[in-house]
């Protein structure tokens, strides 16, 4: 099989008819999405590159709620549905 370029696909894909364009969109995004979805999960398992940042931020929110300068969400949550009441 020879290898094409990235030119002689877009190439190839502009000559595609509308819904074919549309089907192959569907398609590029979801092969798109799975390889976003994989790199998520290699960085934010133990060891992974997002575990540090994702420590830092609970830290962070822990550091706070002590404080009384963050509340947790549910708090926040419950009090904007009794306003809305």
């Amino acid at each position: 099989m020879t290898a094409l370029t990235v030119e002689a696909i877009k190439d190839a894909i502009n000559k595609l008819p509308q819904e074919d364009k549309v089907s192959l969109a569907s398609w590029l995004n979801v092969q798109t999405m799975d390889d976003w979805d994989q790199q998520m999960r290699r960085d934010f398992s133990p060891g992974g590159k997002g575990m540090k940042f994702l420590e830092q931020v609970k830290r962070e929110i822990a550091e706070g709620v002590a404080e009384g300068t963050v509340r947790p969400m549910v708090e926040g949550f419950a009090e904007r549905r009794r306003r809305r009441s």
